[in-house]
């Protein structure tokens, strides 16, 4: 669908939609709309790439990927898997295998603006939320430069058990999983929510005022149904021409 069609938002107009609600709560999905790409599959390749999980681990995930894009594998049974692909690791490592990767391969790709909005809207007291159905380790590092503590993390995480990732799903925020996770929190009416995707889709219908930010095809339909204005970060924007 054309963007021509949908309301844009200027960088200035977005700014000053968010602040003009005053929210107390904000909640923000992460890949694809505080930083470009997709931090979860990018980690999945990598961890392989670097010898992290073991060729038998690699070879499943890569089968069960290759099923998901033929549509033969569900949303959340991917991004479920997708955390399981480390079961027998200990935690610690996964931790600063987070850290490095993050690091090198996602943090150049932050969008400046989604930062400056969140240091503002802390700077005024709201409670900001981040939202995932990517693993909880790259989620908790990669939200650290956005001021958001761990305690305010929902993503999608196994059992820790003596220090070892088990194969046991504790959640995976996705789609009406994220409404569901953000109420097991106590929060079912957000003043603002942010997201990039159609999986955000219903999350973004339970705010007061909903921000598509870099949105997918999907989600630029939905955005046409709802009357949403949309927002792209200037690094994206100009491919939206």
């Amino acid at each position: 669908m054309p963007t021509s069609t949908i309301p844009v938002f200027s960088t200035e107009e977005f700014f000053s939609a968010v602040y003009s609600l005053d929210p107390q709560i904000a909640v923000f999905d992460c890949d694809g709309t505080l930083w470009s790409g997709d931090a979860g599959s990018s980690f999945m390749k990598w961890s392989i790439e670097t010898g992290l999980v073991s060729r038998e681990a690699a070879d499943w995930i890569d089968a069960r990927y290759r099923a998901y894009h033929r549509n033969e594998v569900s949303e959340i049974a991917i991004c479920g898997e997708m955390v399981q692909l480390y079961q027998g690791l200990r935690e610690d490592e996964l931790r600063r295998a987070a850290h490095d990767f993050f690091s090198s391969q996602i943090e150049k790709n932050i969008f400046p603006e989604m930062l400056k909005l969140i240091e503002e809207l802390r700077s005024r007291g709201a409670d900001i939320w981040a939202v995932s159905s990517t693993n909880d380790w790259v989620i908790e590092e990669g939200v650290q430069r956005f001021g958001i503590p761990a305690n305010r993390v929902l993503s999608a995480r196994v059992e820790i058990r003596n220090g070892i990732v088990s194969d046991r799903l504790l959640d995976v925020p996705t789609d009406e999983g994220k409404v569901a996770s953000l109420e097991r929190v106590g929060i079912t009416a957000p003043d603002a929510v942010f997201g990039n995707s159609i999986h955000d889709a219903a999350m973004l219908g339970i705010a007061r005022r909903a921000f598509p930010v870099n949105p997918t095809a999907g989600l630029m339909e939905q955005s046409h149904r709802t009357g949403w204005h949309v927002y792209y970060p200037a690094s994206v924007a100009s491919t939206q021409a």
